[in-house]
């Protein structure tokens, strides 16, 4: 089992915009003065640019393309809904926004794996926890080393840590919870997905550990992260405000593999932060600041990976 993956699954967007379901609690969503059809444009330009950068470099993408009718401002960041297991599980969440409930179209999603030759047996669906106001969304919430089988997650209205530790015992993962804290308007406040704050890579992870207020989170995150052999590699909460945990590790052609993240989150990386990254893999930049200004998620956020085994 590798912590990487060289196939990946992303939407392409048909009517992105910025969602007010979403922003009541994800503080890095921002409005822009454009029109709804120059944002779509801006969007889709920078989602095909991302797509075609990571096939250039031997990343197996596969597209579905979003519709019109429901609309689905965030239909872009697909890795909240779903998520593909290397036990020929598929898992279904949870989602907070309503509007983003719509988003799930696993039959879609199924007939085009399936059509690539992609083994699916079993469905893992826990969305029906939306029922008692239970969010769990996805990787978004929870972050898998799947080498070591630990699962990292950060408690938020969106990370329910109850349906965090059934997850885990469903898909044989050992949980490590914390809580970890942004400042908003002058106020600690939980950040929304635990992908903004954190990524694990096969020898190393990015972290902003300033997050975590709590001493006793604080240490139990970090020696997980150690006790794993994980070179940890610390950023700042500006640099996570531009997204700089939001990052993953994909598998290119041969051995190769990437750490994928965007312009701005390697802008605001230093050169000594950049240089312990590229220690371990080349670093692959993608221009969506788009995406992030008015979505409030990155990179990481776009990509579900694809786990799946091939039908023999």
């Amino acid at each position: 089992m590798k912590q990487y993956t060289n196939t990946v699954f992303m939407v392409e967007p048909v009517d992105f915009g910025f969602n007010e379901e979403t922003a009541v609690n994800n503080f890095f969503q921002n409005k822009m003065q454009e029109t709804s059809k120059t944002i779509q444009e801006r969007a889709l330009s920078e989602f095909k640019g991302m797509v075609s950068k990571l096939r250039q470099h031997g990343v197996n993408v596969i597209v579905l393309q979003d519709t019109l009718n429901p609309h689905t401002p965030d239909s872009i960041f697909p890795n909240n809904w779903i998520s593909f297991h290397e036990n020929k599980t598929i898992a279904l969440y949870p989602m907070f926004a309503k509007n983003r409930r719509e988003e799930r179209r696993e039959d879609d999603v199924i007939e085009v794996l399936e059509e690539k030759g992609f083994d699916v047996e079993q469905i893992m669906d826990y969305s029906s926890a939306e029922d008692e106001e239970i969010f769990l969304e996805g990787t978004g919430s929870i972050i898998l080393d799947h080498v070591n089988r630990i699962a990292y997650a950060a408690v938020s209205p969106r990370t329910d840590e109850e349906l965090f530790i059934e997850f885990c015992e469903d898909f044989e993962y050992s949980p490590v919870v914390f809580t970890a804290y942004q400042t908003f308007e002058g106020e600690r406040k939980q950040i929304y997905h635990t992908n903004v704050m954190m990524c694990v890579a096969d020898d190393y992870a990015v972290i902003c550990l300033s997050t975590l207020d709590n001493k006793d989170d604080l240490k139990a995150v970090t020696d997980a992260l150690k006790k794993s052999g994980k070179e940890i590699i610390d950023i700042t909460e500006d640099q996570m405000n531009k997204f700089a945990g939001n990052m993953l590790q994909v598998g290119g052609l041969g051995d190769s593999k990437y750490l994928v993240m965007s312009q701005t989150s390697y802008d605001s990386l230093t050169k000594e932060q950049i240089a312990a990254i590229e220690k371990h893999n080349p670093i692959l930049p993608v221009e969506i600041s788009t995406i992030e200004t008015l979505g409030g998620g990155s990179a990481r956020c776009m990509i579900a990976e694809v786990f799946l085994p091939k039908e023999k």
